[in-house]
């Protein structure tokens, strides 16, 4: 077990590393180089969007803050920003492809990327920045106690014999995740983790390290680890 989830960790450390050194790297006040994200910029792209760009507010989904009221759209509050970054990133479809990295069921391109395609490299870095300095304030729960037991030990001690690692091993042990590597999992709605789980394993959602974990779960593995994870403090 100790190898299997020293090459994944490997294997994910790579993975994130390479996306943590493709964002913009800031230059100091005064020295030529991307301006440092301006979180006042991003709340008020949050908030009011840009209607001259065809930019839709981040809030009609996603609630004032990123605190979020609809379990189908993720809390984004005090999320890391190099995370929220990535996935802003993903959503997008670049020159020369026909789909965005992150897709949806049966690899449909998901409402988020009509949403984030007419974003800038700044406006992302600016909104990421804006949220990852907002509290969490009314965090989703565990909502059926009868998994507690399952997602616990999914969470804590994996799967060993389907070679599954402890999700607490890159995303904490309370589910706040590591900043400028892995996501905040604590207090996120269930449904939507489970959601996400099924497209890592499906492979909609691109991420050879999740998916590899994700592909060795069943149903009632990913229903009762994200009713855990959402419960987490």
């Amino acid at each position: 077990m100790k190898r299997v989830l020293s090459r994944m960790l490997v294997a994910s450390g790579l993975l994130l590393g390479a996306s943590a050194f493709s964002t913009t790297s800031f230059a100091a006040d005064g020295a030529a180089g991307p301006a440092k994200p301006d979180a006042a910029k991003g709340g008020q792209l949050f908030d009011q969007g840009d209607a001259s760009r065809g930019i839709i507010a981040c809030a009609s989904c996603h609630g004032a803050a990123g605190n979020s009221t609809i379990p189908v759209n993720p809390n984004l509050a005090a999320q890391p920003h190099e995370y929220l970054v990535k996935q802003l990133t993903n959503f997008q479809v670049k020159q020369g492809a026909k789909l965005p990295l992150r897709n949806g069921p049966g690899g449909n391109p998901t409402p988020m990327t009509a949403m984030a395609q007419n974003l800038t490299p700044a406006d992302m870095q600016n909104i990421a920045l804006y949220l990852a300095q907002q509290p969490l304030k009314e965090p989703a729960s565990a909502g059926h106690e009868k998994l507690v037991e399952l997602g616990q030990k999914i969470w804590r001690g994996g799967l060993p014999e389907r070679n599954v690692p402890a999700c607490a091993a890159c995303h904490s042990a309370n589910g706040a995740g590591i900043p400028g590597q892995y996501p905040r999992l604590s207090g996120q709605f269930p449904m939507y983790i489970e959601e996400q789980l099924k497209l890592f394993r499906s492979g909609d959602r691109a991420n050879d390290v999740m998916h590899a974990v994700a592909d060795r779960m069943s149903d009632a593995d990913i229903k009762a680890v994200a009713d855990y994870a959402a419960g987490l403090r």
